[in-house]
């Protein structure tokens, strides 16, 4: 069985709502390019994440959704 992420945060630093409301932008090419070696190399802290919900524009939502949609489906 792989190995579980876990993270602690310590009483005097954040507490968790904060640490939940914070926002870090990043370029999709940058996010793309380390989700694509996430997935190659099956990390586990891709799976230990893979219930976390993002949030993205609205164009790129509606992009995805149409990729997913046309995109034929793979076994």
């Amino acid at each position: 069985m792989r190995p579980r992420l876990k993270l602690f945060v310590n009483d005097d630093e954040q507490s968790q709502g904060d640490f939940a409301r914070q926002r870090v932008v990043m370029q999709l090419d940058e996010f793309t390019r380390i989700l694509a070696d996430a997935i190659v190399w099956d990390r586990t802290w891709l799976h230990d994440l893979a219930d976390e919900q993002i949030t993205m524009s609205r164009d790129l939502y509606e992009v995805l959704t149409m990729y997913d949609v046309v995109e034929p489906a793979r076994a």
